[in-house]
């Protein structure tokens, strides 16, 4: 028995996280487990944990991308307006 997802040129995915997104909270974690071996204390741990739970995909969405998507329409893209009296 074959389970094919619904489309084709989706992204592959595992559990809740896109596998990008696994991978580099693998690597992150590993990291991070270094780092506080070495008495670098607990911020990179935070950080990958954080990032874990923003990058949890619902519905094809995520809280990060919400976030991204706000970051460029408030910061990073400039907004046009264009103000005229149509007769």
């Amino acid at each position: 028995m074959f389970i094919y997802p619904e489309n084709l040129k989706a992204k592959p995915m595992l559990w809740l996280w896109e596998l990008r997104d696994i991978g580099i909270i693998g690597v992150s974690f590993l990291l991070s487990v270094l780092a506080l071996a070495q008495g670098m204390g607990m911020p990179p741990l935070v950080i990958t944990v954080l990032y874990a739970f923003l990058a949890i995909r619902v519905d094809g969405s995520s809280i990060l991308d919400f976030l991204r998507r706000a970051a460029c329409f408030l910061f990073l893209e400039q907004q046009y307006y264009e103000w005229r009296l149509d007769p």
